[in-house]
């Protein structure tokens, strides 16, 4: 089993950042790579963008490229979200979800078998 804790949610005005974190416990070795969905209410859950736990390749939502960055700290156990130039329509829970099969579509829900709790992001207009 991995758990996974999400961090750093809250409310920021347009235009500002927030970093979230998402620290993964138990058989982390297992991990093979990490993504970040979100969930705004009435949606479905949207990928955001997804990092390869060791091989270091990432990907990101059209939705998103140029002002969200996924990072990670194998050493820490911890993937991390940089969020820039927020919008109001990037409001929503952000949830982090580790994946242990190699060869499925990161960009996919289903292909994740571990979720974090998720966090509240608002963005006021």
């Amino acid at each position: 089993q991995v758990q996974l804790v999400e961090s750093g949610g809250g409310l920021v005005q347009a235009g500002g950042s927030l970093r979230l974190s998402c620290a993964a416990s138990g058989r982390t070795f297992s991990v093979y790579a990490m993504g970040w969905f979100r969930q705004a209410p009435g949606k479905e859950r949207e990928f955001v963008a997804a990092a390869t736990w060791n091989g270091g390749m990432t990907y990101n939502a059209d939705s998103v490229k140029g002002r969200f960055t996924i990072s990670r700290d194998n050493a820490k156990n911890t993937v991390y979200l940089q969020m820039n130039s927020l919008k109001p329509e990037d409001t929503a829970v952000y949830y982090c979800a580790a994946n242990s099969v190699i060869g499925l579509r990161l960009s996919v829900p289903t292909s994740y078998n571990y979720w974090g709790q998720g966090t509240q992001v608002t963005v006021s207009s």
